[in-house]
């Protein structure tokens, strides 16, 4: 999932991960207005925490439009994918969608949404960070514009790592593996915790792209069963054969790692930099120890992130008007308040450019460094998860069959072959 939380009492913005979306309330028109055209507009998971702020900011717009009304409805993260599914094919879409990463697929439907391409200048495109546009693409089109994002960090317990004699946390996974044999050997603790279920697998299915695998092909078919893909395979079944990973990650989600973490019994959390304030909050001698670095990658060197975008219904009677407002939400102005507001990270390229993310005060504390860095990820970050359909029946198989071979039932070769087998059978794919 994707949506923000403000942390209290250490919630984690979750997987992916991290997690995200926008308020705005229903207006009524009033006689005054009897005479404006309304913008309807779709937002995932943002209220309470973000009313005000969205509030605000359509009163701004509509001020600047007085032509112009925004009806906003904000949708539950467990129904916006169903919901738009359906306006899709009921031909009703609001005139502007927050659509996350995870349903990147719902671009593929190019009918429904404008491309932008044929009414957006190379000067407006050229305004947001060129990764984040290519994310918002579909067979080279433009069918959103890129919005805000997340991106993991790495946080480790510099106290466990002294105790390992371990001077520097991992950059990729093969020094990861070393460092949690290390780890384990030198303090009888786990260097990290990473959730196996199917429904928090999104790290794990990020951890091939990073590695160097295409899980699924461009007709739609497995591409994982490989050799790199059957070596990504075996680097999870070592790591959990060898007594290395919890046993809880084939059964707990990431909250597990949480709490071990701030119980000091791993060493390290892949989260948000928003972690960072939670942890002090929450447990301040670990808070205390505790220290910021970019997040693992591999051989690759890519950086995941999951990303945010706004698209235009193709059956708007207002298009001009509709980008306008999706315009206005992404701008410089709107997106520094609103990135400063909820921990997030702009698409803006001149945002980014801000100082805020840019440079560290004179007495930096350990969350500005946090910000700093992962920022600094978002310039080469891509969302590594596959715009397919049926993610979730992808999380579903991959995560039984490589729990297959972790618990010893099935060989990586059998568990990888029959994964690939059950996608590519997978009816409605």
């Amino acid at each position: 999932m994707f949506y923000i939380v403000k942390w209290n009492r250490f919630r984690l913005f979750a997987t992916f991960g991290l997690i995200l979306t926008f308020l705005i309330s229903c207006t009524t028109l009033s006689p005054t207005n009897l005479n404006t055209q309304e913008i309807k507009f779709w937002t995932i998971q943002l209220q309470p925490q973000f009313t005000n702020y969205f509030n605000q900011l359509i009163t701004d717009f509509e001020n600047d439009n007085p032509d112009l009304s925004v009806r906003w409805i904000d949708i539950p993260w467990s129904v916006m994918e169903k919901k738009t599914q359906s306006a899709i094919l009921a031909k009703n879409l609001p005139d502007v969608v927050n659509l996350n990463s995870s349903f990147g697929y719902l671009l593929t439907e190019t009918n429904a949404w404008l491309n932008l391409d044929t009414i957006l200048s190379d000067s407006v495109k050229n305004q947001y960070l060129p990764n984040l546009w290519q994310a918002s693409k579909i067979n080279g089109k433009s069918f959103g514009i890129p919005w805000y994002a997340t991106t993991n960090i790495t946080i480790y317990n510099s106290q466990l790592f002294q105790q390992a004699g371990l001077e520097q946390p991992p950059k990729n996974y093969s020094e990861l593996a070393e460092v949690a044999k290390q780890i384990k050997e030198k303090t009888d603790k786990y260097a990290f915790f990473i959730s196996f279920l199917p429904e928090e697998l999104s790290e794990v299915l990020e951890s091939f792209g990073k590695m160097g695998v295409t899980l699924i092909d461009v007709d739609g078919k497995a591409a994982f069963n490989t050799k790199t893909g059957r070596a990504v395979f075996k680097y999870w079944v070592d790591l959990y054969q060898d007594g290395l990973l919890p046993k809880e990650v084939l059964t707990k989600g990431s909250q597990a790692g949480v709490d071990l973490y701030q119980a000091g019994e791993i060493a390290m959390l892949f989260s948000g930099s928003e972690a960072i304030e939670a942890i002090s909050e929450d447990t301040p001698e670990i808070g205390q120890v505790s220290k910021p670095v970019s997040q693992i990658t591999g051989e690759t060197g890519k950086k995941s992130m999951m990303l945010m975008n706004l698209a235009i219904s193709s059956n708007t009677k207002l298009p001009d008007r509709a980008l306008k407002f999706a315009l206005f939400i992404t701008n410089n102005q709107n997106q520094t308040a609103f990135t400063q507001e909820t921990n997030v990270l702009p698409s803006i390229t001149q945002t980014l450019e801000n100082n805020y993310f840019q440079s560290l005060p004179s007495n930096a504390s350990t969350q500005d460094k946090a910000r700093i860095i992962s920022a600094d990820q978002m310039l080469k970050a891509e969302v590594l998860l596959p715009p397919v359909k049926n993610l979730n029946k992808l999380k579903q198989i991959i995560s039984r069959n490589l729990q297959a071979a972790m618990l010893a039932e099935k060989t990586v070769e059998k568990a990888i072959a029959d994964a690939a087998f059950e996608w590519d059978n997978l009816s409605g794919i």
